[in-house]
C-alpha cells in the first residue's frame, strides 16, 4: 500500500478569507470574544505597571526613607500583581473555552456534512484522512484562539505599551536597550521559517500514521490470513519513523532558537546595565530607573521570543482551517431537493435508459430498462461486475445516474426528500457492518419509535429469536466492533431483522443468503417469503436455487440486460441463465 503524502501549503500568515469563514463559528459567541479581547487588552496594559510602580517605590519611597509611603505602594503592587493573576486566570480560561466550543461546533457541523456525502466521495477518500480533518485538524482550531490570533494580538499590545513607558521614562536609555532588536528579530524570522516547514511535516507524519492505522487495523485479519505481519511491521516502522523525524527536527529548531534568544537578552540586559550604572554614577539616572529598565527588558523580550511560535500555530491553525472548509465546501453531496414526502408508497418502480459510471465515460450500466409492479419479486442475476450491485445503490440514491430515470409510483426517485425514499426501502447487504453496541441499538440504529416488542417479534419472524436469547443480556448484549463476537451466519440474520422491524414498502437483499449454511439458508428463505409478501422485492442472488419462485429474472452481463424471464422460461431459451444454470448444477453435484 502506497500512502499519499498530503501537501500542506504555508501561504500567507493572515488568510482573512479563512479568518472570516471562521468567525462566522465566532458569532454565536460574541459576548464571550469580546470580553475575550478586552481581557487581551487588559494583560496589555497591566503588564507594564509593576515595573513602574517598582521604580517609583525606589526612587520615591527608599531613596528618600519615606517607609509609610513604601507600605502604600506595596500594597498598590500586591493588588495590581492578584488583579493581573485573575485577568490571566480569566483570559487563560476563556479563551480555552472559545476555542473549545468553535470546534465542537465544526466538528459538528463537519461531521453533519459527512453523512450526507455520496458514497463515491468515500470510495475515493482514505479514512484516515477524513479521521484527521475530523479529530487533528479541527483540534489545531482551538488553538488559533487559544495560543494564536489572540496572544499574538495580546503580545503586540504589550510591546506597543512596554515601549510607550520605556520611551517616556527614559528614551536614551530606551535606544540601548533596543540595540540588540535586529539581531531578536533576525533569529525570530529564521526560526519561524524552519519550524513552519517542520510543523508542516509532522502534520503529513500524523495524517500518514491514521490513514495507515485506520487501514490496516480494519483490515487485519487479511493481513493475518497473508502471514503479512512482518512486512507491515516494516512500513509501519518506516512511517514512525518519519514522524518521528519530523518532531525531532522541530525540537531542534526549539532547542537553538531559545537559548540563542536569551543570549541575546541577556547581552541587551549587559548593555542596560552598563550604561545605566554609568548614568547611575553621574547622577543621571536614578537606580529605580534602572532596576525597572531591567524588568521591562525581560517583559519585552519574552512575547517577542513567543511570537514566531505564535505565528505559527496561527499559520497552522490557517491552512488546518483551508481543509476543513475546503471539505464543507465540497459538492458531493448528494442533492436533496425533493420536497415529496409520502407517509405510504406502493413501491411500484421503473428504471428508464438508465445509464451509469462510477468514472466518467466507464459505463457500468447502459441503458438499462425494467419495471417492478407492487408485490412483485424480481431477481437480478449475472456475474461479478455485470452492475447488479450498482442497481440497487442507484435505486436508493447512494450514487446518482448519469442519464435516464428512475422513477418510484411513477414519481422521479430525485423529487422525494432523501430520507422518505430511503424510508421505504429496507436494504440487507451481503457484507453486514455492525456496531460496536448492543443488539437492539444494531437493528433499530437509535431509533426511539421501535420498541423491543417489535424487535422480538421480527427476530422470531426471521428466526434469530432462539440464538439472541442465548446471548448473555439478550438484546443488549454488545456484538463489539463490526459484530465481531458473532457468526457470519448470526450478523446476516441480526440484519434481516433491521430491515423487517423499519416495515419498508420495498425490500432489496444483495447476496443476503450467500455467507449462511444450506440449514439456515432454508430458515431465512421462508422468512424472506413472509417478509416479501405485499411489498415489491428485488433479490441479488448467486445461487440461483433461491429466486426459482421470482415473477421475472434480469439476466445481466456487462452493464447490459442480456435476457429477461422467468426460471422455466430462461431455461429453456438455453441462453445466458440456462449456462448459469447448468454450472452451478455441476458445482453441486462434485
Amino acid at each position: 500500500m502506497s500512502l499519499e503524502k498530503e501537501n500542506v501549503h504555508s501561504g500567507e500568515i493572515v488568510d482573512t478569507q479563512v479568518l472570516k469563514k471562521l468567525y462566522k463559528f465566532v458569532k454565536p459567541y460574541r459576548a464571550q470574544f469580546y470580553f475575550l479581547v478586552f481581557l487581551t487588552i487588559s494583560l496589555a496594559i497591566l503588564a507594564p505597571t509593576r515595573p513602574y510602580f517598582i521604580q517609583v517605590a525606589i526612587d520615591d519611597y527608599v531613596a528618600l526613607g519615606d517607609g509609610e509611603g513604601l507600605v502604600k505602594i506595596i500594597y498598590l503592587l500586591i493588588f495590581l500583581m492578584l488583579l493581573q493573576a485573575l485577568v490571566q486566570f480569566a483570559h487563560t480560561y476563556l479563551s480555552g473555552w472559545v476555542g473549545q466550543v468553535i470546534i465542537k461546533d465544526i466538528r459538528i457541523k463537519l461531521y453533519r456534512h459527512l453523512l450526507k456525502m455520496r458514497l463515491k466521495f468515500f470510495d475515493n477518500t482514505p479514512i484516515g484522512r477524513l479521521v484527521t480533518r475530523n479529530i487533528s485538524d479541527i483540534e489545531t482550531l482551538a488553538d488559533v484562539f487559544s495560543e494564536g490570533l489572540a496572544a499574538i494580538i495580546g503580545d503586540l499590545l504589550q510591546l506597543i505599551t512596554i515601549l510607550a513607558v520605556m520611551f517616556y521614562i527614559d528614551w536614551k536609555l530606551t535606544l540601548v536597550s533596543l540595540c540588540t532588536l535586529p539581531l531578536l528579530i533576525i533569529s525570530t524570522y529564521i526560526f519561524k521559517e524552519k519550524i513552519k516547514v517542520a510543523f508542516n511535516e509532522v502534520r503529513n507524519a500524523v495524517s500518514n500514521l491514521n490513514s495507515f492505522l485506520q487501514e490496516h487495523i480494519t483490515g487485519m485479519n487479511i493481513v493475518q490470513i497473508f502471514n503479512r505481519e512482518d512486512r507491515e511491521l516494516e512500513k509501519f516502522k518506516e512511517i514512525n519513523r518519519d514522524h518521528r523525524k519530523a518532531h525531532i527536527k522541530s525540537v531542534l529548531y526549539y532547542s537553538i532558537y531559545f537559548p540563542v534568544a536569551e543570549i541575546i537578552q541577556a547581552i541587551g540586559i549587559g548593555l542596560v546595565v552598563w550604561y545605566g550604572a554609568t548614568g547611575v554614577f553621574d547622577a543621571e539616572i536614578k537606580v529605580g530607573v534602572l532596576i525597572s529598565f531591567i524588568m521591562y527588558l525581560q517583559l519585552f523580550f519574552r512575547p517577542i521570543r513567543m511570537i514566531a511560535d505564535r505565528f505559527n500555530t496561527l499559520q497552522l491553525g490557517v491552512v488546518s482551517s483551508s481543509r476543513i472548509f475546503k471539505l464543507l465546501e465540497s459538492d458531493e453531496q448528494i442533492p436533496n431537493e425533493g420536497s415529496l414526502k409520502p407517509e405510504k408508497i406502493k413501491g411500484n418502480i421503473t428504471l428508464e435508459n438508465v445509464w451509469f459510471a462510477y468514472n466518467e465515460e466507464e459505463w457500468v450500466l447502459k441503458n438499462i430498462n425494467f419495471e417492478v409492479k407492487h408485490g412483485e419479486t424480481v431477481a437480478l442475476v449475472g456475474a461479478t461486475g455485470a452492475g447488479k450491485s450498482s442497481i440497487i445503490n442507484l435505486i436508493s440514491r447512494f450514487y446518482e445516474i448519469n442519464k435516464g430515470s428512475i422513477k418510484v409510483d411513477r414519481t422521479d426517485i430525485r423529487d422525494f426528500e432523501l430520507n422518505t425514499l430511503r424510508k421505504h426501502i429496507g436494504v440487507v447487504l451481503q457484507d453486514v457492518f455492525l456496531f460496536s453496541d448492543s443488539i437492539y441499538y444494531n437493528i433499530t440504529l437509535g431509533n426511539p419509535n421501535i420498541s423491543r416488542e417489535e424487535v422480538m417479534q421480527a427476530a422470531k419472524l426471521v428466526g434469530a429469536k432462539k440464538f439472541i436469547e442465548k446471548l448473555p443480556g439478550g438484546l443488549d448484549y454488545n456484538v463489539k466492533e463490526r459484530g465481531a463476537t458473532l457468526s457470519v451466519g448470526q450478523r446476516q440474520l441480526i440484519s434481516f431483522v433491521r430491515a423487517m422491524v423499519y416495515n419498508p414498502e420495498i425490500i432489496i437483499l444483495d447476496e443476503a443468503t450467500s455467507s449462511v449454511d444450506t440449514e439456515t439458508e432454508e430458515m431465512i428463505q421462508k422468512a424472506i417469503e413472509k417478509m416479501m409478501k405485499g411489498r415489491t422485492s428485488i433479490v441479488i442472488a448467486h445461487r440461483l436455487s433461491t429466486i426459482q419462485k421470482a415473477h421475472k429474472i434480469i439476466v445481466l452481463h456487462q452493464g447490459e440486460i442480456k435476457e429477461v424471464g422467468t426460471h422455466e422460461t430462461l431455461l429453456e431459451k438455453g441462453g445466458y441463465y440456462a449456462q448459469l444454470h447448468q454450472m452451478q448444477l455441476k458445482s453441486m453435484a462434485i
